[in-house]
């Protein structure tokens, strides 16, 4: 009796949904390093951003390897995480159908009320170089897959 083989498949979708539950992301146009914009953010929001290279987003297109840097700032007395994603590397988008952004930064671990999103976003104006900063909703994002780690 031939015994049969099976494929296990991961559903992505579904575990991009999983992972997009009670999170907020805000697209952040400002054309500088990924580092300095941290630094910045740092002084601003009086986090410690770090660059996390075990989380680090890595896409094949056009058969060659994209890397795409995250930094990560956990609130030391909260679940609440903070991720800033560079969206951009040697010509490529980590999200597409968001050239025009930078950067990403996503808020999970814990619920953002809107008095504090608002307040973030505020402060995020106010550092130099920051153009643009806006709330990116998850049912607007076609490439969600790509911001899972």
């Amino acid at each position: 009796m031939a015994e049969r083989g099976f494929k296990l498949a991961l559903n992505n979708h579904e575990l991009a949904e999983e992972f997009f539950e009670d999170t907020k992301l805000l697209g952040v146009m400002a054309p500088v390093k990924d580092y300095q914009f941290c630094w910045k953010l740092n002084s601003i929001l009086r986090m410690d951003f770090r660059i996390n290279n075990d989380i680090e987003i890595q896409l094949k297109r056009k058969k060659r390897d994209y890397f795409f840097t995250v930094f990560e700032y956990c609130e030391p007395t909260g679940s609440l995480a903070y991720y800033v994603y560079n969206n951009k590397f040697d010509g490529e988008y980590l999200l597409p159908e968001f050239k025009h952004f930078d950067f990403l930064l996503l808020m999970k671990g814990d619920i953002v009320s809107d008095d504090v999103l608002k307040q973030t976003i505020d402060s995020i104006k106010t550092i130099s170089n920051v153009q643009l900063v806006t709330e990116l909703a998850p049912e607007k994002i076609k490439n969600k897959e790509n911001l899972v780690f």
